[in-house]
């Protein structure tokens, strides 16, 4: 079989001038539209990267901000419930020492009613007391009991011990009008001039007494004189029995 050298020639030209049309208007264009596609997906992806570093630096500050809020609430929350149990503590407090004067009100006044309940009846026992004294001295005796308190107490006069009965005399001479007889009923002129011999005769004196009334005393006579008392009352008898029966009532508890 004989070679066309011409046809194979012109096929080869034709494919050579076949490859160079298609080199130079088509796989050359190709090849820069794939390299320019390359870079534009290069590009975009390297957008994107970038895109998704800010969007990870922007969730990071995000959650770090996120993380200071909780840090600031929990901090918040627990300064709002220290100053919450503070200030619980302070009106509890506050309510305690309200409650704590209220009840030492309350025990001051049922203490003082107490008080006041036993004065009162105290007084009327001794004024009972002094009553029923009173009628049983005037029953037995022919004098009234003015009388007898009057004996006794220019008795218990002459009976003083020398020192305080010097001390006394001391004071009557330098006190002038100021000496006074104190009694719970007023004395008949016979027993203030009774009183005042056993003043003048105890004393080897000549005493200005001056006799006054003081509810005070109960059933008794008193003389005064700058400061120096000499007195007889039942109130003693009665204060010594007082404390002989609270003595029997404590024993008794």
């Amino acid at each position: 079989m004989l070679i066309d050298w011409f046809t194979v020639c012109a096929q080869i030209i034709n494919f050579l001038v076949l490859v160079w049309l298609m080199k130079r208007f088509l796989y050359k264009p190709i090849l820069s539209a794939i390299e320019a596609r390359e870079k534009k997906i290069a590009a975009e992806i390297a957008a994107a990267d970038a895109r998704k570093t800010d969007a990870q630096r922007e969730h990071d500050e995000f959650q770090h901000k996120n993380d200071e809020f909780d840090q600031q609430r929990a901090a918040l929350m627990t300064k709002a419930t220290a100053e919450a149990s503070a200030e619980r503590e302070r009106l509890l407090g506050e309510a305690r020492s309200a409650a704590d004067d209220l009840a030492a009100k309350r025990q001051e006044s049922l203490r003082s009613e107490a008080q006041n309940l036993n004065q009162m009846m105290s007084r009327r026992a001794r004024e009972e007391v002094i009553a029923i004294t009173r009628k049983a001295l005037t029953d037995l005796a022919t004098t009234s009991l003015e009388e007898r308190m009057a004996e006794v107490f220019t008795r218990r006069l002459r009976e003083m011990e020398p020192k305080a009965k010097n001390t006394l005399g001391e004071a009557l001479k330098t006190a002038g009008s100021s000496s006074i007889v104190k009694s719970t009923f007023n004395l008949p002129d016979a027993e203030r001039a009774v009183i005042q011999n056993a003043i003048n005769e105890t004393f080897s004196i000549s005493a200005d007494i001056r006799f006054e009334t003081s509810p005070d005393l109960i059933s008794g006579i008193e003389l005064s004189v700058n400061g120096q008392k000499v007195a007889w009352s039942i109130a003693d008898y009665l204060t010594s029995l007082e404390k002989d029966v609270d003595t029997l009532l404590a024993a008794s508890k």
